[in-house]
């Protein structure tokens, strides 16, 4: 049952990433390069419907983890709580600034909660792609001193920095050059997915803008991933072994290099959706890349003395995980159905749906 709701865990934050991330993606074209309020309107128009239904996988995923990995809810919650923290700021700043900004109809009023939206969708990408960063390091378990562990297996509290920003070193901050770098890749590839998301749900005059920005951003994202790469290696010493023992899991960075490449035929695509779905395939083929190489860890553990969190030490009573199964039926099939029924409803272009 552990390997059952881990998959489901991994799904459902993939979908997480997939579907809010171009959402964040929007939200930093609109921050960045929309460049008239009819621009900004359409992007606006074009998550309108979905950003709030976007979010559930987020609530669904820490449910989840809190029912059938509390161990490891508790660990990462306690230890990541300063970025948690600002990870929640931002999400109710994003969200205010879509819902507070057409109340009142003054340029400096709805410039200030423009503002507001396209820095939270630009700064949750950093730092949701510095915590993946902090994951794939590892953290101090048991808070390890000496050879010594001063607080219980599981616990770990991260400042947000260390002063050397060293990812190697004995004290580990949220951020660190390696975590900032896999921001950094994270910013890159939504605003891609999100321009991708625009272009499929908009006809304004900014999408042959796009077109040339996400092939412009593409070849920056190709040199970060490259880059990435080669420091996963410094950082983590042989990383693939997972890959390299179990040839079937190399469909994933398979297919996360067809999602990629694609992009560099953007200005090409006959069809607006077929941007969307190369930016799709790289993010959950990247994704998968990464949980197959941690796997069974969860949470690695960077000293000797404590072991890393995995799937099975972490997992709720299996008594547990049955019951459980029932509801998730139940849930699961509520959701598909209540998504189903939102994508027909605005389906096609929506530059003049009205929303906000």
């Amino acid at each position: 049952m552990e390997m059952f709701w881990y998959i489901i865990l991994v799904f459902m934050l993939g979908m997480y990433v997939v579907l809010d991330g171009y959402d964040f993606g929007a939200g930093i074209v609109h921050l960045l390069f929309a460049k008239s309020d009819k621009e900004r309107a359409a992007i606006r128009n074009a998550i309108g419907p979905f950003w709030d239904a976007n979010e559930v996988w987020l609530i669904a995923s820490g449910g989840v983890l809190f029912f059938a990995f509390p161990t490891l809810y508790a660990s990462a919650f306690s230890g990541f709580y300063l970025p948690l923290m600002l990870v929640l700021w931002f999400l109710i700043f994003r969200a205010i600034g879509l819902e507070l900004r057409g109340q009142i109809h003054n340029k400096l009023w709805e410039r200030f909660w423009e503002k507001a939206f396209g820095l939270a969708s630009l700064f949750l990408p950093l730092f949701f792609g510095a915590a993946l960063g902090n994951v794939v390091r590892g953290v101090n378990l048991g808070m390890v001193e000496n050879g010594v562990s001063t607080q219980e297996p599981h616990y770990f509290f991260l400042q947000l920095w260390n002063p050397t920003l060293d990812p190697m070193s004995d004290v580990h901050g949220i951020i660190d050059w390696f975590t900032i770098l896999l921001g950094i890749v994270s910013i890159f590839t939504l605003t891609i997915h999100g321009a991708n998301w625009i272009i499929l749900k908009t006809s304004t005059g900014l999408n042959q803008r796009l077109k040339g920005i996400i092939f412009k951003l593409n070849i920056a994202l190709t040199f970060l991933v490259v880059l990435t790469a080669s420091l996963w290696q410094y950082v983590k010493p042989f990383p693939l072994n997972n890959l390299i023992g179990h040839a079937w899991l190399w469909i994933f960075p398979v297919i996360a290099g067809t999602g990629l490449i694609g992009q560099f035929w953007i200005k090409k695509f006959k069809k607006d959706g077929m941007g969307f779905l190369f930016s799709t395939l790289f993010i959950l083929g990247s994704f998968a890349t990464t949980v197959a190489s941690l796997f069974p860890n969860v949470l690695p553990s960077t000293n000797a003395v404590n072991p890393s969190l995995t799937v099975y030490n972490v997992a709720a009573h299996e008594y547990g995980l049955s019951v459980g199964l029932n509801w998730f039926v139940i849930a699961f099939l509520l959701v598909v159905i209540y998504f189903i029924i939102q994508f027909r409803v605005f389906k096609g272009k929506l530059d003049d749906v009205g929303y906000h």
